[in-house]
C-alpha cells in the first residue's frame, strides 16, 4: 500500500474540534496524530521570544535553521500534543489564545510554511497518520486518500474554545474570544500562501449540531467505506 493511501487529512477553522476528533480517529485506527497547529505555535513562540515581528520574513527566514521541534504524543485521549522547542518543553506556553493569533500570522509567511511542510512530509513518509491543520488536504498532502473539512458556526466554535480553556484554568472573555476567532478566520482565509479552504475532494462535515462522537463516527465510517472494509468502526470509548 502506498503511503498516501494511509494518510487522513482533517482541515478546518479554529475551534471547530479538529484536534479532539483527529486524536480519536488516530487512536481508533492505530495511526499517528500529526498536530501541525502545534508546530506553527512552536515556531511562533520562538520568534515571539526573540523579539522579532512575526510578519518580518526578512529576519525570520535566516533564523529558521535555529529551530528544532519535536512533537510529544498526548498523555491521554483528551490531551494535547506536547511540543519540545530546542530542548525545552513549551507545551503549556503554546496553548494560549495569544499564541494562536501569533501562529496564524506567522503561518502566512512562505518561508515558515516551506520549513514546516518539509518536516511534516518527512514525518508522513511511512503513512498511517492523521494530519490536522488548515492546508493538509490542499497543500501538504494533496494526494491523501482520505480528506475531511470540518466547519461550524463561529459562535459555537467560540463557546467550545472558551470551555476548553477554562477547563485548563485559563480564564477568557467570551466576546473577545469570538472576535479573535473571526479575525483568525479572516487572516487564514485571505492569506496569499496556502489559505484556509476545503480541498475539492474533501468531505465537508458541519459540526455545529453534531456531537463529538457523531463526527468521529462519520469520519471512521467514510474511511472504512473508501478502503473497502466491511468492518464497522468500533464505538468511541
Amino acid at each position: 500500500m502506498l503511503p498516501h493511501q494511509q494518510i487522513i487529512t482533517i482541515d478546518g477553522p479554529s475551534g471547530v474540534g479538529k484536534s479532539s476528533v483527529s486524536r480519536r480517529v488516530a487512536s481508533k485506527l492505530g495511526y499517528t496524530y500529526l498536530d501541525t497547529g502545534a508546530m506553527y505555535r512552536g515556531v511562533g513562540l520562538f520568534f515571539y521570544r526573540s523579539g522579532i515581528e512575526v510578519d518580518d520574513e526578512a529576519k525570520i527566514a535566516p533564523r529558521l535553521k535555529e529551530i528544532d521541534i519535536l512533537l510529544i504524543p498526548p498523555t491521554s485521549t483528551n490531551g494535547d500534543v506536547g511540543v519540545i522547542l530546542n530542548g525545552e518543553d513549551v507545551s503549556a506556553q503554546i496553548r494560549t489564545p495569544e499564541m494562536a493569533m501569533i501562529a496564524s500570522k506567522i503561518s502566512a509567511l512562505p518561508c515558515v510554511r516551506s520549513f514546516l511542510t518539509d518536516i511534516q512530509r518527512k514525518l508522513a513518509q511511512s503513512g498511517k497518520i492523521v494530519a490536522e491543520g488548515r492546508d493538509m488536504g490542499t497543500v501538504v498532502f494533496p494526494q491523501a486518500a482520505h480528506k475531511f473539512f470540518l466547519d461550524a458556526d463561529a459562535r459555537e466554535r467560540c463557546s467550545r474554545r472558551v470551555i476548553q480553556l477554562r477547563e485548563k484554568g485559563i480564564e477568557v472573555d467570551g466576546e473577545e474570544m469570538l472576535e479573535m476567532i473571526r479575525e483568525r478566520d479572516r487572516n487564514d482565509s485571505r492569506r496569499a500562501v496556502a489559505p484556509l479552504k476545503k480541498a475539492d475532494d474533501a468531505q465537508l462535515i458541519n459540526t455545529t449540531v453534531l456531537t463529538f462522537e457523531q463526527v468521529c463516527e462519520e469520519i471512521l465510517s467514510a474511511v472504512a467505506r473508501k478502503a473497502g472494509s466491511t468492518v464497522h468502526p468500533a464505538e468511541p470509548k
